[in-house]
């Protein structure tokens, strides 16, 4: 009897470390203050500064760029919240949009992934449309609803193909250059995605894909090899609201000092890493109202982070801690 007595407190005590060491590695603490909310702005409606579910934001210089989705519009404020100016409207023509989402600026333009239209539109940073990319369908160069977009500075852009299952990387012109994924398969090994939402390039051209629905984050190299992975165990589709892990990605961005955010829609935060994944930081509103709280982030120059506030129809400003 005292010799199982023994044995069952040595296996207690072994799952216990494994329990301890399981957390440890897929539920790290924080590595930072906690960022404190300073400031939201909008409200649900049609008028300047108001919004129909936010989905995209985007900095250039003092300038915020939102994509104003269900009002098929962009609208620009400064980074303290002041409305200065919009453009857009519903269609499928020129400086038209059919659900605007993520955006992104580079080379002094603003990129729009415009979802419905099956294109990337391209503007001046003063709201001057220039140039669409992409058509509907899905051959190389071809899109079914874009999500999101990344360019280089030598002007390839790079593309989540929501429902054509993956990011296509694109030279200027539109012409196809290669992709990552299997165009319309779905799947979480073998090289496939499952709905990516969204793409980002680090200024050592390492490329984010928020891998929308397998709960993840896949960093590829300017190689093409996929150099790191991470969201929950093993880094598969697995839903979890603990630090770590992802419960659908749907916005990604790199900020000013090389980190990593990534809007985790359902867990209604955003989560901080480094360039390799480690987890720095999480926040975010919690409520008992709407959910989806951020869909979309950008971190300013000068450590601010800015989310879409996708289910308050809002706009939140952060600033890290001391």
């Amino acid at each position: 009897m005292k010799l199982l007595k023994r044995i069952l407190l040595t296996l207690v005590t072994i799952i216990g470390l494994l329990l301890v060491t399981v957390y440890a590695v897929w539920m790290p603490s924080p590595q930072e203050s906690a960022y404190t909310l300073v400031k939201t702005w909008g409200s649900k409606g049609n008028a300047p500064g108001q919004f129909n579910e936010p989905t995209g934001i985007a900095i250039a210089g003092n300038e915020l760029f939102v994509s104003d989705a269900r009002n098929t519009r962009v609208q620009v404020f400064d980074l303290d919240g002041n409305f200065k100016h919009l453009f857009g409207e519903k269609g499928d023509g020129p400086g038209q949009f059919s659900r605007p989402m993520n955006l992104t600026v580079a080379n002094g333009e603003l990129y729009v992934a415009d979802y419905f239209n099956d294109r990337i539109q391209v503007y001046g940073i003063d709201g001057t449309f220039k140039r669409n990319i992409g058509k509907s369908g899905s051959e190389g160069g071809e899109f079914s609803a874009p999500g999101g977009v990344a360019v280089a500075p030598n002007g390839d852009v790079y593309v989540a193909d929501f429902y054509n299952q993956r990011v296509q990387q694109l030279h200027a012109d539109g012409s196809f250059v290669r992709q990552w994924g299997k165009t319309r398969q779905v799947g979480v090994l073998d090289g496939k995605l499952n709905y990516p939402t969204d793409v980002a390039l680090a200024k050592d051209g390492m490329l984010y894909i928020a891998d929308g629905y397998n709960d993840r984050v896949l960093a590829i190299g300017p190689d093409g090899e996929l150099k790191h992975k991470w969201g929950g165990p093993f880094a598969m589709n697995i839903f979890g609201p603990f630090n770590g892990w992802f419960a659908t990605v749907t916005g990604i961005s790199v900020g000013p000092s090389g980190n990593v955010f990534v809007a985790d829609f359902y867990n209604d935060r955003v989560q901080k890493f480094t360039r390799d994944g480690r987890f720095l930081n999480a926040f975010g509103i919690k409520s008992t109202g709407p959910t989806h709280t951020a869909i979309s982030v950008v971190e300013a120059d000068d450590g601010s982070v800015f989310v879409a506030d996708y289910a308050n129809h809002q706009i939140q400003k952060w600033r890290p801690g001391q």
